[in-house]
């Protein structure tokens, strides 16, 4: 059954200096539902043009009331925002759902529930964020002082919109920076309510702007030379594209980029935990997340088990209307991933590759990208579809036998980003996960964060990392002052 849809949900402008605007050329493109293929709306574009009135209103903003704000009252200011999220959930979920094509039930308990908590995570963390000091004999007292990187823009994916882009929105807020946002074209809906929702909070304007458009719009805020800094999630050939862009003003940069995740499932793991874990990391929000295990690695001893176990629980997801209850893969997010995702199950028929689920399209559906869940055997360790990130509903499964096998096999990839392990024995869990060449290594579970934590890739998935101290790293610079006795 096809979802039922307003034919024109909203229009988004940009948002700058607390305004909604049009372009100046008053050019735009339309935002399609990737389950039904109708038109939601009109989406502007944005040219340098609007990047430098929005970096210009950043830039004033930053030396304004926000620089001189008191710390407490900016913390309240950016909880506001976590709260109002919450207030408008319901709202933020179906414009997420109809933007990406994901089930509803999923926006709802995780998208919009993290995109809130970041704001409450950040606003209790920066009221207890302290600096060095040291004293230096009796000659002097060295301290640091923390202040603001600047403007920074925000440039983000398509796959979890509001989620991500407020990870990085809050921690640059706490830190007192003024930012420019740059959404996914794919994905704009929640990112324009974002901006009203922050004026809403208190947020005085031009500290939040955001500009709509394309790779263009993403090309002159990297290269802007009055933008101080750039935070990037999406995939590793864009990343290459902004750092290429940001070169010449020696920007700060902080990528999330891409991965082709290992899941390592040893013979004496918990084998229903391992299964129920792995169906959810390998399908969740369509595989269109990058941190799904789409790499599964299973030693021999559980490994025909384990496939006729994982087989039939796939088999038994609803692929279908992103508002129906039951549906637990919705559509991909647009005709052209879809295409491509797609184009890889070809790929893996050419490559002897053998499909236990799916392998193609998913049936019943006159509109929409919809595709199986897919389970691939057969294939070897230099396959494409076991090498390159498909970012889909898409996983390959190996059989093992060594530690010393797998690991090489786990490491053999350009990708670095996270890897889950699981296994019942306490000195495998440690040594072999410290062996492994990834920013994040789960042991017998999966997407289990803590804030406060390291989170990025290393690599081809990324440069820094993200979260508590790391996020305030990156987001202020800090200037040694030594005061001599």
């Amino acid at each position: 059954m096809q979802t039922e849809t307003k034919q024109k949900v909203m229009d988004c402008s940009h948002f700058i200096n607390g305004e909604y605007v049009q372009s100046s050329n008053a050019k735009t493109f339309e935002n399609v539902n990737p389950a039904t293929e109708t038109v939601l709306g009109n989406i502007a574009i944005g040219g340098k043009q609007e990047v430098d009135q929005a970096v210009s209103a950043a830039r004033k903003a930053l030396n304004g009331e926000w620089k001189n704000m008191p710390l407490k009252e900016r913390s309240n200011i950016i909880r506001k925002i976590g709260d109002l999220i919450l207030e408008r959930k319901d709202e933020l979920a179906e414009l997420e759902s109809l933007d990406t094509g994901k089930p509803l039930w999923l926006s709802q308990k995780v998208d919009i529930d993290r995109a809130a908590n970041n704001f409450y995570f950040f606003a209790d963390y920066m009221t207890t964020v302290g600096t060095e000091a040291y004293e230096q004999d009796d000659l002097a007292i060295h301290y640091a002082k923390r202040r603001p990187v600047g403007v920074v823009g925000l440039i983000n994916p398509w796959n979890l919109p509001l989620f991500l882009m407020t990870w990085k929105l809050a921690p640059a807020l706490a830190a007192g920076n003024t930012a420019v946002m740059k959404p996914s074209e794919v994905t704009p809906m929640t990112a324009t309510v974002l901006g009203e929702i922050c004026k809403e909070a208190g947020v005085p304007d031009g500290v939040v702007n955001m500009v709509h458009g394309f790779g263009e719009t993403g090309a002159a805020l990297s290269s802007h030379e009055d933008v101080d800094a750039i935070a990037f999630t999406g995939e590793t050939i864009t990343g290459t594209e902004i750092m290429k862009a940001a070169a010449p003003t020696l920007k700060k940069l902080s990528f999330e980029l891409g991965g082709k995740n290992p899941n390592i499932i040893f013979a004496d793991a918990d084998i229903e935990d391992a299964i129920e874990t792995t169906v959810r990391s390998s399908f969740i929000n369509q595989g269109e997340v990058c941190l799904c295990g789409s790499r599964i690695y299973v030693e021999r001893p559980m490994y025909d088990e384990f496939l006729d176990r994982f087989a039939e629980k796939t088999k038994a997801l609803v692929v279908g209307d992103p508002f129906d209850a039951d549906t637990k893969v919705g559509a991909l997010v647009s005709e052209e991933h879809y295409r491509k995702v797609l184009g890889y199950l070809d790929i893996a028929k050419e490559e002897g590759g053998t499909f236990l689920t799916g392998g193609k399209a998913a049936e019943g559906f006159d509109k929409g990208f919809f595709v199986e869940p897919t389970i691939i055997t057969g294939l070897g360790k230099d396959s494409r579809c076991v090498r390159e990130e498909i970012f889909g509903p898409v996983v390959t499964v190996i059989p093992f036998d060594t530690e010393e096998e797998v690991l090489e096999q786990v490491n053999d990839t350009h990708y670095g980003l996270s890897a889950s392990v699981w296994t019942s024995n306490v000195k495998r869990a440690t040594g072999f996960s410290g062996k492994i060449e990834a920013g994040i290594v789960w042991v017998n579970t999966w997407f289990l964060r803590d804030l406060r934590t390291p989170f990025g890739g290393m690599k081809r998935s990324g440069l820094g990392r993200e979260g508590g101290s790391h996020s305030f790293d990156f987001y202020s610079e800090l200037t040694n002052i030594t005061l001599k006795m």
